[in-house]
């Protein structure tokens, strides 16, 4: 026998031999498995990097099945990882059954099976988030990153670290693409350098966008469907942090107003101002001809106070509601005001509006009070039917929990969401996603999926501003930097 087949003969036979085998004999307990993160009957894209989870239960042995229409994968032990390979050969077949046995007391026990459903709409490949930690003082630490849902990979888009000396930290926020597109693209730099970057086909500026008599340069960023043009809420904004208030921060908007730039001409347009009225989280209607908007009206309670102080005295009357605004587009111009959802009557708080790419269902965030809301326990996702003429709100029923749900982005048919959630321990943001159908309806949310199934767990810092993208942001972090150090163009009135 030849070197060459004696070789094949123990490779087959090991690869035989480590093939792990179903229990002959075991117990059904009926219930369905532990596992980490909770895959247990979602629905996933078929384009979806791999699924891996840890059993929770303790025991002596794991053994897991995972079977889909003439296919079958058996994975041992405690957490179970297919390849890539093989988690596409699973989903390419269709949904996906997966039943675990663990070895306890000499015995094996059966667990439930779950679904895992493989839905043929596929997810936009690549999402963009700001990293975050909890500590509110380490600049240095944050970062922009892009991460490909297809597989594991995450990119850098730009760090604070690159720039930052100790001395002279910055703030990096408020990234957003232009309907997805990582070719325009922009964020703000605040602090040392400061200044909004933004990518617009191939170039890159960093301009002041603060002009003559506004409140602020750009804030909350919403770029147009077509144009380059952006919408910003100008914002004067300051923290409460409580000692004692389950809502462990409060974020207060003590003036804000709405202002358009338009790329091309560097210019700033101002709405109508009103310094009573605080306008926040501009969005645009996909066919660009309406501006949404999150409005309250400044009441001074407390006389005696500045009014930053009567605000943060009094934040909890600080109610928002939704209203909208004609756009001309040939004109550059807005029309009245329209309400939208009075949300106060309701004694709520409506922010963060996004609308469905098909321009039926605006998304929105909930809560008592106030303008910030991912801190809010109370904060859920809401619907209005922009298609039904008593634009009645309710609860995005499936995305929910206990726990704070808030910033949201639509993928781009509008078969996918993904939104920030805190539900995993309270304390720190993780991108869920789930299928909308296109009536209002969504599958039970999944966490993004990692290699390593603990590392959310690990994990100390929030995801920030999930945003969905159709590819990767293609300047470097380098030279994005080159960009932050440049002087600022100031832009025009």
């Amino acid at each position: 026998m030849s070197k060459r087949i004696s070789l094949l003969l123990l490779t087959a036979t090991l690869l035989v031999a480590c093939t792990p085998k179903l229990p002959a004999e075991y117990k059904e307990t009926g219930e369905t498995p532990s596992v980490y993160p909770d895959y247990t009957d979602v629905t996933v894209p078929r384009n979806i990097a791999p699924l891996h989870f840890r059993i929770e239960d303790e025991a002596d042995g794991y053994i897991t099945v995972m079977k889909a229409p003439g296919e079958e994968l058996i994975k041992e032990g405690r957490e179970v990882r297919p390849t890539e390979k093989e988690w596409r050969s699973l989903t390419g077949k269709g949904d996906i059954e997966v039943h675990v046995f663990v070895k306890k007391d000499g015995g094996w026990v059966s667990f439930r099976p779950f679904a895992i459903r493989v839905n043929p709409d596929p997810i936009d490949p690549w999402i963009s988030y700001r990293l975050i930690s909890p500590s509110y003082v380490a600049y240095e630490n944050l970062t922009l990153q892009q991460r490909c849902l297809e597989n594991y990979e995450e990119r850098l888009i730009y760090g604070n670290m690159i720039n930052s000396p100790e001395e002279d930290g910055q703030c990096i926020n408020c990234h957003f693409t232009q309907g997805g597109n990582p070719e325009r693209m922009q964020f703000h730099v605040r602090q040392g350098m400061g200044g909004t970057v933004i990518a617009c086909d191939g170039k890159l500026e960093k301009v002041d966008l603060k002009v003559e008599g506004a409140v602020s340069g750009g804030v909350y960023p919403a770029w147009h469907p077509t144009e380059k043009l952006i919408a910003y809420s100008t914002n004067k904004t300051g923290q409460s942090f409580h000692t004692t208030h389950l809502n462990k921060i409060e974020v207060q908007d003590t003036y804000s107003d709405l202002v358009l730039y338009d790329v091309e001409r560097n210019t700033v347009h101002e709405l109508e101002r009103d310094s009573d009225r605080l306008d926040c989280f501009p969005t645009w209607s996909p066919d660009g001809n309406w501006l949404y908007y999150c409005s309250a009206r400044y009441e001074h309670r407390d006389t005696s106070l500045v009014r930053d102080e009567d605000i943060i005295r009094h934040f909890r009357q600080m109610r928002y509601n939704l209203c909208r605004r004609s756009f001309n587009l040939k004109e550059r111009t807005f029309g009245p005001e329209e309400l939208v959802y009075d949300a106060e009557s309701d004694s709520l708080s409506a922010t963060e509006p996004k609308i469905s790419p098909d321009g039926r269902w605006l998304m929105f965030t909930r809560a008592a009070y106030g303008i910030f809301h991912i801190w809010h326990g109370d904060a859920d996702l809401c619907l209005i039917d922009l298609k039904d003429s008593t634009l009645t709100p309710r609860p995005a029923y499936g995305l929910n929990s206990e726990s704070v749900e808030a910033w949201h982005s639509w993928s781009k048919d509008g078969r996918w969401v993904v939104f920030s959630s805190r539900r995993e321990d309270g304390n720190y943001t993780r991108p869920f996603f789930a299928h909308h159908d296109g009536e209002g309806h969504f599958t039970k949310p999944f966490p993004l999926p990692q290699d390593d199934p603990e590392y959310h767990r690990d994990l100390l810092f929030s995801y920030n501003i999930p945003e969905f993208m159709s590819g990767p942001v293609t300047f470097s972090p380098q030279e994005i930097a080159d960009c932050v150090k440049k002087e600022a163009k100031k832009a025009k009135k």
